[in-house]
């Protein structure tokens, strides 16, 4: 990443602050008010020896000091909790709000992910990549107002003490700034080095768990454990690396911290000698050294723990920065009533789609209508663009031109949450969640009571599935649960749609993974379903497409010729 790349990524880490202003600006007030405590505790703690050592004060004459000490170093204790309080409730806040807007982009504004992201990589980018910024936000940020503040106000009430002193620390702070960038600059690298090898890691693991079966199938599983083994070791080498740069850099912070202090010593030692400098002022000023020093070495330790937010935060400011596939209406009208499509057509007029990062459009130009309450089915080669055209029938994504409409209102002008209650989808594989059969099924409506949820099961044809199951519909599916086979997991996909009861119903290759005989069951349950429905049906089944109304073969650029004896002559053809 350049230089002005990684600047921008800062700036836009600062910039999340304004999620959580009120405990950040509790954290620099809290910043401000520790930097004058620490003055008053070397002032105090100067004034006690000075007055027990030099002036030979009883301490029963000193029990006012004493207290006002305790008091002090009190309030520090309870600065330095208030501080660090408040930096964590911002990090929470900051960080609640990133996933939010990254769970956002995934499944609203452009659902699903790109072909070029890894599901590894996101998730490490969503938890563990989150994560990490706990210490930015907590730990880095707020330790920058410490390292201003106190600073500068230390330099401040040295100056009229010890000018002489002044000057050397103020001389030392800049060498010691320096050192943090030099080492800063390699540490950044380093640890950018490290997270992608540690989102590699992530990403292959979730592939070969994912695929193990096939791994297994085909005798791969041992060559699939050395790339593991290699890509561990690997991270094992970067993770050292790091470790080796962040102790090095403590070591060179404490030793520019110790040499400054210990200049600042000779010379106080050197005018006491002479008489130039009182024993409380130059107590007071060697009390203050280490406290000047302290910030900015917490800084430089901050920012080796804060390292990996910023390689992760690289990654998640690319994903919130992909545009959106699904803009927010066009109009103020944005509470503008979907239009129903048991009432109106679904138009598409002169549409035409190309994926990002992909040469040449999938669709072009075409036009297309569902009728209201028909079954039309969709056919064609593959890549001809037919999960495309569900997509923006879904509006899961929107035309790159052209517009799909609904009783003459463009889609784009209604909310498009609004449009997909409307709607329902059973895609090729039905992804099963870890939870009941029940809590599957009620994806689609979660407050459905068990009446209906019954009801859609049974409409489903899933009824000799759960007589065979002791605990029914509250049976454990998906990960860790048992496991249903491909026709099963359709029908459960197929009883989703039932339970939301949508007037529009998309279905894309719902037979495409099953034998003929299950097939020809499916599709009745699909016959079933699309009753009384606007029903789009992408298939290569042909016992599927004699269920249609309408058949419409999809050739590629979206070319869309009408197909079988039963096509509707009102169905638009397109080149």
């Amino acid at each position: 990443m350049s230089r002005s790349a990684e600047r921008g990524v800062d700036r836009r880490l600062a910039r999340e602050v304004r999620a959580a202003r009120a405990p950040f600006a509790v954290a620099g007030v809290l910043g401000v008010a520790t930097a004058f405590v620490v003055v008053a505790q070397a002032e105090l703690l100067a004034l006690i020896i000075a007055r027990s050592a030099v002036d030979r004060v009883p301490l029963a004459r000193l029990q006012g000091d004493l207290m006002a000490l305790v008091a002090v170093l009190s309030v520090r204790a309870l600065l330095a909790g208030g501080f660090e309080l408040s930096g964590r409730l911002g990090a929470l806040r900051v960080m609640t709000e990133l996933r939010e807007r990254l769970a956002r982009a995934l499944l609203i504004d452009r659902p699903g992910r790109r072909p070029s992201e890894r599901t590894g990589e996101l998730a490490a980018a969503a938890v563990p990549g989150v994560d990490s910024l706990q210490a930015y936000f907590a730990g880095y940020l707020p330790s920058l107002v410490l390292a201003t503040v106190v600073p500068v106000s230390v330099l401040i009430w040295v100056v009229p003490q010890d000018l002489l002193a002044a000057v050397c620390l103020a001389a030392t702070v800049p060498i010691l700034i320096v050192f943090m960038v030099l080492i800063g600059k390699g540490a950044q690298a380093r640890t950018r080095s490290r997270w992608q090898v540690l989102t590699l890691l992530s990403s292959h693991f979730l592939d070969v768990v994912s695929g193990l079966e096939t791994l297994r199938a085909h005798r791969r599983e041992a060559a699939q454990a050395q790339t593991l083994r290699d890509v561990g070791d690997r991270y094992r080498r970067e993770t050292m690396a790091t470790l080796r740069l962040a102790f090095l850099s403590a070591l060179v912070l404490e030793l520019c911290a110790m040499i400054g202090t210990a200049l600042v010593a000779a010379t106080i030692g050197v005018q006491l000698t002479e008489g130039h400098l009182t024993l409380r002022a130059g107590l007071t000023v060697l009390l203050l050294a280490p406290e000047l020093y302290g910030p900015l070495r917490a800084v430089g330790q901050q920012f080796h723990a804060s390292a990996d937010g910023l390689a992760a935060a690289e990654q998640l400011m690319t994903v919130l920065d992909e545009p959106a596939t699904v803009a927010p209406p066009r109009r103020a009208s944005s509470s503008l009533t979907a239009p129903d499509p048991r009432l109106y057509p679904v138009c598409f007029d002169a549409v035409s789609y190309e994926y990002p990062g992909r040469t040449g459009p999938v669709l072009k130009d075409l036009n297309l209508e569902l009728a209201p309450g028909a079954l039309l089915a969709l056919v064609g080669p593959s890549g001809a663009g037919k999960s495309t055209v569900a997509a923006l029938a879904l509006r899961l994504m929107d035309p790159s031109s052209g517009r799909v409409s609904c009783g003459g209102i463009d889609l784009r002008d209604v909310p498009a949450v609004e449009w997909q209650r409307q709607a329902a989808w059973v895609p090729q594989r039905s992804k099963l969640f870890a939870g009941t059969i029940a809590q599957n099924i009620a994806l689609t409506d979660p407050g459905a009571g068990r009446a209906a949820l019954e009801r859609a099961a049974s409409q489903a044809g899933l009824d000799e599935l759960l007589a065979e199951l002791p605990d029914g519909l509250q049976t454990l599916v998906g990960e860790g649960g048992r496991r249903l086979s491909a026709g099963q997991a359709q029908r459960l996909a197929i009883a989703r749609a039932f339970l939301r009861d949508p007037p529009l119903v998309i279905l894309d290759e719902p037979t495409v993974n099953l034998d003929s005989q299950t097939a020809a069951q499916i599709g009745i349950e699909i016959e079933r379903l699309a009753q009384g429905r606007t029903t789009l049906l992408i298939t290569h089944d042909v016992r599927l497409s004699a269920l249609a109304d309408q058949v419409v073969e999809l050739r590629g650029l979206g070319q869309a010729e009408l197909a079988g004896t039963f096509a509707a002559a009102r169905m638009a053809v397109t080149v």
